[in-house]
């Protein structure tokens, strides 16, 4: 592995391995900055009902930004790029150590790990109700988000944010954490070894995650609502018809009828089955 800080990173190029939407925004970020020589991402993959062959949003970033992008099927030596350090950022694939051991690779992880390795962070840590987040970087080890930090940074979970808002707030502190890796001289910044007792698993979103249980506290379905929101979409039965639902809140006690309510639950946007998003009080003089 190269040396981390062993020179300004003048002159050097990266590439990026990225798949989702906050590595393509990272991707974005970077190449405003740096000269990033190659995109490596996971293959076009069929997705949704018609399963279409769909690009990862990365692919799609890197093609608007003219950036060369390699879509391997699995990751072994025969992988052809020459950039000095990989930044991975939301790729969705472990890095073999006969890669990992060719050059510099930093991960970018949306939590403050060790809390919340793995594929979904930002989902779990609202649906856990966390009130702090943060941005690490790490160097990248075989084990999933497991490897040594560099920098970290914090910041509070406002009462409404969801998972948008999240990922919005954490690229740019992201950008600016890869670039004072980048750009540190030797000895600057020390890897630390992550705590082995503050370890949690973010597992991946299925289709089970889902699905609202209106009888869970009224706090714990708002936070499954946001923590699916705005790219995923919890749903629960509403008066015997499947509603997603994008936003909702907790009743007040002095509530009125005037509301689309479920239990101690206020919903404010929904969408039926095969219709557009639109406000609950949309939904309750059109669509009921």
């Amino acid at each position: 592995m190269a040396d981390l800080g062993s020179s300004s990173s003048a002159g050097k190029t990266i590439a990026v391995a990225a798949t989702a939407s906050f590595g393509a925004r990272l991707l974005d970020e970077l190449a405003r900055a740096h000269k990033v020589e190659v995109l490596i991402t996971k293959p076009d993959r069929p997705y949704g009902r018609g399963r279409r062959i769909e690009s990862s949003a990365a692919k799609k970033m890197a093609e608007n930004l003219g950036i060369p992008v390699l879509q391997p099927e699995s990751l072994d030596a025969d992988l052809d790029f020459s950039a000095d350090v990989v930044v991975v950022a939301a790729y969705g694939v472990l890095i073999p150590q006969s890669l990992l051991s060719e050059r510099l690779w930093l991960n970018v992880h949306p939590s403050l790990l060790p809390r919340w390795r793995g594929a979904a962070p930002v989902e779990r840590a609202l649906m856990a109700g966390d009130d702090v987040t943060g941005v690490t970087v790490h160097l990248t080890t075989v084990l999933l988000d497991a490897g040594p930090i560099l920098l970290q940074e914090s910041f509070g979970i406002e009462p409404g944010d969801d998972a948008g808002a999240i990922y919005d707030r954490s690229v740019p502190i992201a950008t600016r954490l890869i670039n004072e890796v980048l750009l540190a001289q030797s000895g600057e910044i020390i890897p630390e070894e992550q705590l082995i007792s503050g370890v949690t698993y973010a597992e991946k979103i299925g289709s089970a995650d889902r699905e609202l249980d209106w009888e869970m506290p009224a706090t714990q379905i708002v936070n499954h609502v946001r923590a699916l929101s705005p790219h995923i979409g919890a749903w629960g039965i509403v008066e015997d018809r499947r509603l997603i639902i994008w936003r909702a809140r907790q009743a007040k006690s002095n509530e009125s009828d005037g509301v689309l309510r479920v239990g101690d639950v206020v919903l404010l946007e929904v969408q039926p089955e095969g219709r557009r998003r639109m406000s609950a009080d949309q939904y309750v003089h059109g669509y009921r």
